[in-house]
């Protein structure tokens, strides 16, 4: 199974094969891999298209077994394939160096603002931020507060104008003062000047790809990352805890919504993100 993740094909090429999260069977390993074996069933996280002919959409691929994890009892191949993007792009922009950098030492009451909290990515980052004692306050729609309190935001407020002063009047005073702060950190999952050019200059401006949690440098058109030895190791600590943080509840999967008719409905899954209609599920591919 590969769940839904939209990018741009031409960067790779022809022969290029594209997918990033997949779960399946594990057919052989490597001589040094630890932990997994053959046939146990994985969830994992690749650079779909980096290899020509392998990717999430293939039937088999390649995959770096400590940015994989085994799917526990009670979570279905569906609920593990929304995992390993998602939370891993949740984990890094709140932890990485490059990111905001928070303190897992002393994240205890430290006031996070994500934007878009019944996504994906903001749902994931909801839990971990929890999970670490931050803060959380959130914006969605109306319809998916409760469902975001559910999960550990403190507050959940809409996108409207006057929602800067809603979220000070009802955060704490470590938020509030966040918010007023002459300086601050933003990061982003989409970067580019066109996605952040209203930002005032006096906030830092970051951007997260999961890509920096594989220990070599990735190209994407005109980005580049390099190779990043924390982000590395925030991944891998973290791939090896969700076995024992999903069974638990600890971590809530995405919904998926599963297309049965495997790549022949991959189109029609990327229109459906293209046109904005996804709303509080991924959609996962069964193979």
């Amino acid at each position: 199974m590969d769940a839904l993740v939209s990018f741009d094909g031409n960067a790779f090429g022809d022969g290029a094969v594209l997918g990033c999260d997949f779960v399946g069977v594990v057919e052989e390993t490597g001589p040094n891999v630890t932990g997994i074996t053959k046939g146990t069933v994985v969830a994992g996280l690749i650079w779909g298209g980096e290899t020509k002919g392998l990717g999430g959409y293939s039937e088999y691929t390649l995959a770096d077994s400590r940015i994989c994890f085994p799917v526990p009892p009670g979570l279905s191949l569906a609920e593990a394939a929304t995992v390993p993007l998602a939370s891993t792009t949740a984990l890094l922009s709140l932890f990485s160096g490059g990111c905001l950098a928070i303190d897992t030492s002393a994240a205890e009451n430290t006031p996070v603002l994500i934007w878009g909290g019944s996504s994906s990515v903001g749902l994931y980052a909801i839990q971990i931020a929890k999970l670490h004692g931050l803060e959380v306050i959130t914006t969605c729609s109306p319809k998916h507060h409760d469902l975001v309190k559910s999960y550990g935001a403190k507050g959940a407020f809409y996108r409207d104008p006057e929602v800067v002063g809603k979220i000070r009047n009802t955060s704490s005073g470590n938020a509030a003062k966040a918010i007023g702060h002459s300086n601050g950190v933003l990061c982003t999952v989409r970067p580019g000047k066109a996605n952040t050019e209203d930002v005032p200059k006096n906030v830092k401006v970051t951007d997260v790809l999961v890509w920096t949690a594989f220990l070599k440098e990735h190209r994407y058109g005109t980005f580049y990352w390099p190779p990043n030895e924390g982000d590395r190791k925030l991944t891998a600590e973290w791939f090896q805890k969700l076995p024992e943080l999903l069974p638990s509840g600890v971590i809530k999967p995405n919904t998926p919504k599963v297309c049965e008719r495997g790549l022949d409905g991959v189109s029609e899954g990327f229109q459906e993100y293209r046109d904005g209609a996804i709303s509080n599920y991924k959609i996962v591919y069964k193979l």
